[in-house]
C-alpha cells in the first residue's frame, strides 16, 4: 500500500468519521491520533496538534482509511 501525504483537513474528516481525536503522548512531544481512552495519552486540539506537526516536520499519510504520522517527504 501506498501511504499518501494528506492535508490537515482530510485528516480531520477521517478521524472524525473513526471516532479519533488528536493526542499527545504525555510528557513528549510525540503526538497521535486517538479514541480519548489511553491514559498515556492527552487530546489536545487542532491547532496543537498542527503546530507539533509543523515543528517536527511531520505530516499525515492516508492509504485505505488507514492514517500514519512520519516525517514529511521532500
Amino acid at each position: 500500500m501506498v501511504m499518501e501525504q494528506i492535508s490537515l483537513d482530510k485528516a480531520k474528516e477521517i478521524a472524525k468519521k473513526k471516532g479519533l481525536k488528536p493526542g499527545r503522548v504525555k510528557g513528549t512531544t510525540g503526538v497521535q491520533f486517538t479514541k480519548g481512552n489511553n491514559p498515556r495519552l492527552e487530546i489536545i486540539s487542532w491547532e496543537e496538534f498542527e503546530k507539533t506537526l509543523a515543528k517536527r516536520g511531520l505530516a499525515v499519510y492516508e492509504s485505505g482509511g488507514w492514517m500514519k504520522i512520519m516525517k514529511k517527504s521532500k
